[in-house]
């Protein structure tokens, strides 16, 4: 199973796209606080659209309560992404049937510095053109990472196909 972990966001429209997305792939989302928002803002809602239900949320009051609640989990492997990380995320075997934690910093700041560096062997990068672009919006860059992690697991529990009424293409 495959988990994004938002370290506390600040940006409503982000979460609620991310909320989206978990929804999309069946992945749990791990809101680490303080939040940048309430879970109320209207913003946040019209992003995830109506699709909350269908999120499986788990609220941990900091980074250490986090990190304390990953050491209980069976077969927990943990990813920090980052730009300033030396390894490529698509380079990563995500079907050895751990669960994939992947954690994303604050838009403004990314991860606590301290943290990456005494974890630089789980850091990892999504290529880019970094004398254009400072980073990559939050909510690409977490749908990017866990569409690959499913794409090698075989995409578990997804419709590859699937036929609407008034399909276009038929």
């Amino acid at each position: 199973m495959n988990h994004i972990v938002l370290f506390e966001p600040l940006i409503p429209a982000n979460t609620g796209n991310i909320a989206r997305t978990c929804a999309a792939t069946n992945t749990p989302l791990h809101l680490i606080e303080p939040l940048g928002f309430s879970t109320d803002d209207k913003h946040l809602k019209r992003a995830g659209l109506d699709y909350w239900h269908a999120v499986d949320i788990h609220y941990h009051q900091d980074l250490a309560a986090f990190l304390a609640y990953l050491a209980k989990q069976e077969n927990a492997q943990l990813h920090l992404i980052s730009k300033f990380a030396n390894q490529v995320y698509s380079d990563v075997n995500y079907q050895d049937g751990n669960q994939h934690f992947f954690l994303f910093g604050k838009e403004t700041t990314g991860l606590p510095e301290d943290f990456m560096r005494e974890n630089a062997e789980k850091c990892l990068r999504i290529p880019m053109n970094d004398e254009h672009v400072r980073s990559l919006n939050l909510s690409n860059t977490a749908a990017m990472i866990v569409y690959e992690a499913l794409r090698q697991q075989g995409f578990p529990n997804m419709e590859l196909t699937h036929h609407y009424d008034h399909d276009k293409l038929d």
